[in-house]
């Protein structure tokens, strides 16, 4: 069974993987074009093309998904199946190609967080278990018939971060299944239930600002739900009425009745840090002022000592 594998990020490398160490025939694999990225400006590979060079395998970086050229490449290449682990979305005459058909690894139960962030969303929303899914691609994003599911639990402590390296290995053993399925024959597609999809949009810089009004268990799991990455943040004014930005990386809940303004912070000036919100105080565990690394609570305090009406905005 011959197969092309797209995807771009670390999340995509391990499902990658599990196909070329069970010897699955991967005639190529599809990515995005390098781009240029850090201060020098220099060309990036992504994680998935790393690998494939590494393993010596066929690496396609088309600028658009309908090229001429890149349609009469997959044609020749003749895949039976093709296998897409976090890349973008597929024209028609792509994901229709090959016989077998096209599936697709998200990471959320579908149709629950249909779209671009599903694992951020899930924490942010405070979800108590979250997933993956293998489906069969179809025009509408997301919306394929279902072939598997894996769940996995959220706890009250998760990051997006751990559930995504959670998610990244149970995905890569259910795609490992998918195609062992699909070889063999013997699966069946369940189309989703429309009526308890939810979405999960991209995520923006707004979206990551914390609300020091809202009720404590929403800013936490908003903390959670964007850590390490794009991770929430908040700002406070300096000694020179300057707005310092900060992101806040790890958090914990402290539930209690209290009549301090949203947004005021409290600190002993030497081991916890506490802002003011609904219903008690979010103890901040894990920060980085611009311009500066992430730090503990405790390194932070150390070179700065919070005014009595220090407060975030």
């Amino acid at each position: 069974m011959k197969i092309v594998f797209m995807g771009t990020p670390e999340f995509a490398v391990a499902s990658l993987d599990i196909l070329v160490k069970n010897h699955y025939e991967i005639v190529a694999v599809v990515t995005v074009p390098d781009k240029p990225a850090g201060r020098g400006q220099q060309l990036q590979q992504s994680a998935v093309k790393k690998y494939a060079l590494e393993k010596g395998l066929k690496v396609l970086q088309p600028e658009k998904l309908k090229d001429e050229k890149f349609i009469s490449t997959l044609k020749e290449l003749k895949a039976d199946l093709q296998i897409v682990v976090a890349f973008r979305m597929l024209p028609e005459v792509v994901w229709n190609m090959p016989p077998l058909g096209t599936y697709n690894l998200h990471g959320s139960l579908l149709p629950k967080y249909r779209g671009a962030a599903p694992i951020n969303w899930a924490v942010i929303n405070g979800e108590t278990e979250s997933g993956v899914t293998t489906f069969k691609l179809k025009h509408e994003i997301d919306t394929g018939n279902v072939l598997f599911q894996e769940k996995t639990p959220i706890t009250p402590s998760t990051t997006a971060g751990e559930l995504h390296d959670s998610l990244m290995d149970i995905g890569a053993k259910l795609i490992l299944k998918t195609v062992q399925a699909i070889e063999g024959g013997d699966y069946e597609l369940k189309p989703q239930d429309d009526t308890l999809s939810m979405h999960a949009p991209k995520l923006f810089k707004e979206t990551c600002r914390i609300n020091w009004n809202q009720d404590i268990f929403k800013i936490h799991n908003l903390v959670r739900g964007l850590s390490p990455y794009p991770t929430a943040y908040t700002d406070f004014k300096d000694k020179h009425n300057q707005m310092i930005g900060i992101k806040i990386f790890k958090s914990e809940i402290e539930e209690v009745i209290h009549s301090d303004t949203p947004g005021i912070v409290k600190s002993d000036g030497k081991s916890f840090l506490k802002v003011a919100c609904q219903n008690g105080y979010l103890h901040i565990n894990e920060l980085q002022m611009a311009g500066k690394k992430r730090m503990s609570i405790e390194d932070f305090l150390r070179g700065f000592n919070p005014e009595k009406d220090f407060c975030f905005y």
